[in-house]
């Protein structure tokens, strides 16, 4: 309806503006017409009554000159006569003109003065009149008197108003059958072969090939639905081709990339539609306070940090709540857009939440509640039922969302994460024949944790809606069948590691997150130049610096950080003023109080460590609390000479990684929380109890002392180990998964 309007409406205002045109012409004409016949008329007239009128004024025979206005009497349109002497001076006017005043004195004497008939326009009562005075002249060609012909002229505008409702009439007329046969046209030569083109497109895209008609059609229309589909068809022949390839390469290659990781999709996938659904999105459009510009931002994320590169290498489609302020101005219609920008591989889909929904889900009911609960770091989750029905909701949304994405056949969804445990569950009840893999990235807890939480059931019924549900480590997915087996009425079978639910059976696995392969990289000239400007502007020369990346939570240990750093230089005094800990902190989740009164703790940690040792400029803690994009990052990397992972609780820690990546002269060390994933990967690491300060301390001693063929020796099997067990290869361990179990989903 919007397209027909915005083609109707330019041609209906055209025609009504040249209808308009031609009609004040034409009504202007037909004006001039009428009054150009009165003043005939009244010169005919006038011409008549000047003998009767010379008699009259002659003989001074008042009672005949009242009879010869009398006459006008009863004369149609015509107001009256009047009889004027040889001064002006009224004799005899017709009655209905009694009230006639004498405003035409001036143009009376303009007549006897020139003895030549005048006219004017006058309003008499409440009409416009037509005046025509002419003069009486007596045999030697002498004013004699006047006679005065006076008309009504108010049927030249009745006359002029018919005019115009004639012509509104035809132009509402002809506007009828212009909208009526523009009407038809545009259904019939083109929304009705656009509507048939996209509906084949639609079918074309879900894979409903079934369903798709033979478009046919002449003219410029008709061609570009034959192109189109001589184009879908080569793309079809082009993909199996590629497909085939993809099969053999995998056969010939080893160490997985990005490349390979393509390969994998491309013959275990084919034509199916690969969703991947999570809360953060990969990238957030935001407005920088000060200059007003827009741009591009990578959120700090492990999530984010993994799924990025398997979308790059694959496409698909990347469902996420849209958060940057700026994010409505750069979808189309769809809430969709191609990223990353200038160099599009997937497509974005953002969803909008209110700041309710924001409220509830997000940073209640997922942050104060199921975050604490999964992680043991002794803070109590707090669950409301408000934020449980928004959590519900959101859920809800999401899953009406993506299943307008999935095609007709084989659709995967790759759920990332705790923000949506009811999503899989959704997603079945409408698309039954749908794979969907749900990751946990965090932690699961024992059975007795879990069930602090009062919405327990729904929860676990949700998660095993799913086909495929993943954690890092085989400790989580162990928790997770304990949980399930003694709150559901399910059978966990612990050989083959699934669940049994209703009939459908989900499949529990491990699979270590990892990273993508830019950080093994050379990280080029730029990042080199900022290295040593950082150690200038930070005063790093001659110093043994100690570094950590982290969001301001809770689970990451920073705190502990710090004591652990103070009782470092009380223990060993000689790293007074030759040591130096970096921290980078990205604010998180700061409405929330815990993380806002977390802030203030951490801060006032700093300061009074700080004020303990501060000594001749020097200060053993470097606390930068911001946003640090990955590339500004790399820097601190290089130049550290460790890497303090202290988290209290972690699915994983990829920050361990990349700064194990990053070391390329292997002359860094990493001390390791043993509660993190990382630790059962990263046998190279210093591991530690963050909780246990002393030894803590006496980590950062080992690691500054530890010689350079122990670092090598250590970071080089690190390395090794993420370089063989990258994120290409996490993804394709699940797409192998689902791919196996792709069969058993659709026998069902």
């Amino acid at each position: 309806m919007k397209r027909f309007i915005l083609l109707i409406a330019p041609v209906l205002i055209a025609v009504t503006i040249i209808i308009m045109i031609l009609g004040a012409v034409l009504v202007r004409y037909e004006e001039d017409r009428l009054m150009d016949d009165l003043k005939r008329k009244a010169v005919s007239v006038a011409d008549g009554m000047e003998l009767s009128a010379r008699y009259v004024l002659i003989n001074k025979d008042t009672s005949g000159a009242e009879r010869l206005v009398k006459k006008f009497q009863k004369k149609e349109r015509v107001q009256g006569g009047a009889v004027y002497d040889a001064e002006g001076k009224l004799i005899a006017i017709t009655e209905r003109l009694k009230g006639w005043k004498e405003e035409g004195k001036p143009q009376y004497q303009g007549v006897i003065s020139k003895k030549a008939p005048s006219e004017r326009l006058s309003k008499f009562n409440k009409y416009y009149v037509y005046s025509y005075v002419a003069p009486v002249l007596d045999d030697k060609e002498n004013v004699i008197g006047l006679v005065e012909i006076i008309y009504d002229t108010s049927y030249v505008f009745m006359r002029t108003v018919d005019f115009w409702k004639t012509i509104m009439i035809s132009l509402g007329i002809l506007l009828v059958v212009l909208l009526g046969l523009i009407f038809f046209i545009e259904r019939r030569f083109f929304a009705s072969p656009i509507g048939r083109l996209t509906k084949w497109f639609k079918h074309y895209q879900k894979g409903e090939t079934e369903e798709m008609e033979k478009i046919e059609g002449e003219g410029g229309l008709g061609e570009l639905a034959s192109e189109v589909q001589q184009v879908a068809l080569g793309l079809k022949i082009a993909k199996k081709a590629i497909t085939d390839d993809a099969r053999q390469r995998l056969k010939e290659e080893d160490l997985w990339t990005e490349a390979k990781l393509k390969d994998l999709i491309r013959s275990k996938l084919g034509d199916s539609s690969f969703v991947v659904v999570s809360n953060r999105e990969p990238f957030m459009h935001v407005t920088d306070k000060t200059t007003g510009k827009v741009s591009l931002v990578k959120p700090a994320s492990g999530v984010v940090t993994a799924i990025d590169p398997i979308l790059r290498s694959c496409g698909g489609v990347w469902v996420a709540t849209g958060s940057g302020d700026a994010d409505k101005n750069f979808v189309n219609a769809k809430d969709k857009l191609g990223v990353p920008e200038k160099d599009s591989r997937y497509i974005l889909k953002r969803i909008w939440l209110s700041k309710e929904e924001e409220q509830g889900f997000y940073l209640g009911f997922s942050n104060e509640g199921l975050w604490p609960l999964c992680h043991i770091t002794h803070t109590r989750p707090i669950f409301r039922e408000s934020d449980w029905l928004l959590y519900k909701q959101v859920n809800q949304k999401f899953a009406d969302s993506i299943i307008e994405e999935l095609p007709a056949k084989n659709p995967f969804v790759f759920i990332q994460d705790y923000h949506f445990t009811l999503l899989g569950r959704m997603i079945k009840e409408k698309r039954p024949d749908a794979v969907i893999a749900l990751f946990w990235h965090i932690p699961w807890p024992n059975p007795e944790v879990f069930s602090i939480c009062p919405y327990q059931q729904e929860i676990l019924d949700g998660m095993l809606g799913c086909d495929l549900i993943g954690f890092h480590v085989q400790y989580h997915c162990n928790n997770f069948l304990d949980t399930a087996n003694r709150l559901l009425e399910c059978r966990a079978d612990m050989e083959k590691f699934s669940i049994v639910r209703l009939g459908r059976e989900t499949i529990v696995r491990p699979f270590p997150i990892s990273i993508d392969d830019s950080y093994f990289r050379d990280p080029g000239p730029l990042v080199r130049q900022r290295t040593e400007e950082i150690k200038k502007e930070l005063g790093l020369s001659n110093k043994i610096v100690a570094m950590g990346v982290d969001r301001i939570d809770y689970t990451k240990g920073i705190a502990e950080r710090i004591l652990a750093v103070d009782r470092f230089l009380e223990k060993y005094p000689q790293y007074i003023k030759k040591f130096v800990f970096i921290q980078l902190a990205a604010p998180s989740r700061t409405d929330i109080k815990r993380y806002h009164d977390l802030v203030d703790e951490i801060e006032e940690l700093v300061k009074r460590k700080n004020d303990k040792y501060r000594q001749d400029g020097w200060e053993p803690i470097i606390y930068l609390k911001r946003y640090f994009t990955s590339e500004e990052i790399k820097p601190y990397f290089k130049l550290s000479d460790m890497c303090l992972v202290s988290s209290l609780h972690d699915g994983m820690n990829l920050v361990a990684k990349e700064y194990v990546a990053s070391k390329d002269d292997l002359k860094g060390a990493l001390i390791l929380s043993k509660f993190t994933g990382a630790s059962r990967e990263l046998s190279g690491a210093v591991l530690i109890n963050p909780y246990s300060i002393e030894d803590f301390a006496d980590a950062i001693k080992t690691a500054a002392e530890m010689e350079p063929e122990e670092k090598k020796k250590r970071m080089e099997g690190m390395r090794l180990s993420i370089m063989e067990n990258n994120v290409y290869k996490w993804a394709a361990g699940i797409i192998n998964e689902l791919t196996a179990l792709k069969k058993d989903v659709l026998s069902k």
